[in-house]
């Protein structure tokens, strides 16, 4: 593997794994969205390129120049948090895109296209996630996430791309979107502010951004066939230890109001997944901890003289 696209570059997988690419001297394409304002969180290299577009003209990206890539990484997708998440013609918008992102790999020559699938796509289950199991997805998002992977696979067929769906679980990590209750709580937390919670019950599961991307990494290089996997760090730990765990790392004395926030009727309460496939098929497992993960976002993301104690 020596040259790749990426789409959704500026997010956390997305940046993770373009440093992980740079390192590996691995050219990378980064398609930004025409009106992205984090173009600065794309790492800075002559192995980087940048252009942009927005995901409804994929269809408008001509390759003149005839230049080959050998993957093809699809991370963009609009309408990943709050009410955007049940917004049906937003969200199928997004499977329009992403079988116009199967197409755009064929142009620049790509045999295999890697999706960032989503655990939204199982609905609320009570045991471990598995590749198998019957999905029954409760919002918008999680629904288009599954009608993509399904209209993409068919597309890939027909046009020889091999097509890979991974399906995440929680991840953090630096860049990540002010809304996660990671980048929230850590912000809330360094300028001392009071934060309200749930009662924080759910069993969870977070992986960390640059572990999740070495992953991607060996999809590319050792799968040469069609496959689904659902990924996590193994770990499954009531959220309220996580939130403590970030607590302890950026500010012992900040006040968190447990309960204060309701659950939601579709509230997942168990997130966890059986790891098996991808441990057998790539020899793979998480390998940062998740106060350490927190201390690399610190010093990613916030100012040192804000958070660094003596």
């Amino acid at each position: 593997m020596k040259k790749v696209i990426v789409t959704g570059a500026t997010g956390t997988l997305g940046v993770s794994l373009i440093k992980n690419l740079i390192k590996k001297n691995i050219e990378v394409l980064a398609i930004l969205n025409i009106n992205s304002k984090r173009i600065d969180n794309v790492p800075k290299s002559e192995k980087v390129k940048i252009i942009k577009y927005d995901m409804k003209d994929y269809d408008k990206i001509d390759n003149t120049k005839k230049e080959i890539y050998d993957v093809f990484y699809h991370f963009a997708w609009n309408g990943t948090f709050g009410r955007d998440r049940d917004d049906k013609n937003l969200q199928d918008e997004n499977i329009k895109n992403s079988v116009k992102a199967v197409y755009l790999a064929k142009r620049f020559g790509c045999e295999k296209i890697i999706f960032a699938g989503s655990q939204a796509e199982y609905g609320i289950k009570n045991e471990k996630l598995k590749v198998e199991m019957t999905m029954h997805p409760i919002t918008e998002y999680g629904r288009a996430k599954l009608i993509a992977c399904e209209k993409t696979k068919e597309v890939a067929k027909t046009l020889g791309i091999k097509h890979i769906w991974v399906r995440i679980l929680s991840l953090y990590g630096p860049y990540d979107g002010e809304k996660t209750l990671v980048m929230s709580l850590i912000k809330n937390l360094i300028e001392g502010k009071e934060f309200n919670l749930t009662k924080c019950e759910q069993v969870w599961d977070y992986l960390y951004s640059e572990d999740a991307a070495d992953l991607f990494i060996k999809i590319a290089e050792k799968i040469n066939e069609n496959k689904i996997y659902v990924i996590g760090s193994g770990d499954n730990r009531v959220l309220k230890d996580y939130v403590e765990d970030i607590k302890s790392v950026v500010n012992e004395k900040g006040k968190l109001n447990y309960g204060v926030i309701p659950y939601n009727e579709q509230q997942v309460l168990f997130l966890s997944t059986d790891s098996s496939e991808v441990k057998k098929d790539l020899d793979w497992c998480k390998k940062t901890e998740f106060k350490e993960g927190i201390k690399k976002i610190l010093k990613e993301n916030f100012r040192e003289d804000l958070w660094k104690r003596d």
